[in-house]
């Protein structure tokens, strides 16, 4: 059998996986890629749970890709992820190393391992003026009605949502031929699993402790710097709804339910997308978070050879 090019570990989002990936990226003497739509934005750091932290192990710094590549308010997609994946991947497997993949983007995962030939999708300003007034439930209709795949676990804002369908109709409208620039992954693929309810009590608590930490002076601050709060909104859940209580249109109180209950149904979708890669041929070995960590890494290391 071939050997694994790559190891990856996913999970839903507050199941540990951070610390499990450092932690083995450590014991093989690699690096950390990671697979997160929005860590790839520079200050925005709590409310996309960075933990940076993470990364450091008895002192030595495990070395992280693909994390503050971006400024806030900007758009980063798939089509650049999966250039700027390759980009580190290529480096470090000529290196003779091999990388730990890490994070909760399904679709980036996905089109990483896949090697997915994906367009570079222009804006279209006349469908974007057809569905401004459209409420994001429309939009969400809209969305499933396309039949190819298309990571809806992070369209919780409108502008995310028309910016999918601006995408599915791309590519609606062009047939996509030839051979994909890049090749598939052979990787291990690693799920971190946690019981709902355990789950549900880990999103709460670190709600709670993020709030706590200052996640609402870091939104304070990207506004203060410039960044239009439709921007922000943009990028969904804490950032949709801190903004949203900062200029007024939630109370504090309104804030905190609306958004614990928008993590729990993103953690929901996430275990969704990750189901379906099962379905799509896929082979994700799920270990419980409650496994120690020193016999997640035995467990992996038993699956590696």
């Amino acid at each position: 059998m071939e050997k694994y090019e790559l190891i990856t570990v996913l999970g839903p989002t507050a199941c540990g996986k951070t610390s499990f990936a450092a932690a083995l990226a450590k014991c093989l003497d690699t690096e950390i890629i990671s697979a997160d739509s929005r860590q790839v934005y520079r200050r925005m750091d709590i409310g996309t749970g960075k933990d940076l932290g993470d990364y450091t192990i008895n002192e030595v710094r495990i070395p992280y890709h693909l994390i503050d590549i971006c400024e806030p308010g900007t758009k980063y997609n798939v089509f650049e992820y999966q250039h700027d994946f390759f980009n580190v991947f290529c480096r470090l497997r000529d290196e003779g190393k091999i990388p730990v993949l890490c994070g909760g983007t399904g679709m980036y995962i996905e089109a990483v391992l896949k090697g997915y030939k994906l367009p570079d999708v222009p804006p279209n300003q006349e469908l974007r003026n057809r569905l401004s007034g459209k409420s994001l439930l429309e939009l969400e209709k809209i969305l499933a009605s396309y039949k190819v795949l298309h990571n809806r676990t992070d369209v919780d804002s409108a502008q995310r949502a028309i910016r999918a369908i601006e995408i599915e109709e791309y590519r609606r409208k062009r047939v996509l031929t030839g051979i994909s620039e890049f090749e598939a992954v052979n990787s291990l693929i690693i799920g971190i699993g946690v019981k709902r309810e355990m789950r549900r009590e880990k999103i709460s608590q670190r709600l709670r402790s993020r709030l706590e930490e200052g996640m609402v002076d870091e939104v304070h601050a990207l506004l203060d710097s410039g960044i239009h709060p439709d921007n922000l909104v943009y990028y969904g859940l804490e950032y949709k709804y801190l903004t949203l209580y900062i200029t007024g249109k939630l109370t504090y109180e309104e804030m905190v339910e609306q958004l614990e209950i928008a993590i729990h149904q993103f953690a929901k979708r996430q275990m969704t997308w990750f189901r379906g890669m099962e379905r799509r041929g896929f082979t994700i070995h799920w270990i419980d978070t409650s496994v120690p960590t020193e016999e997640k890494i035995r467990k992996t290391m038993e699956l590696m050879e």
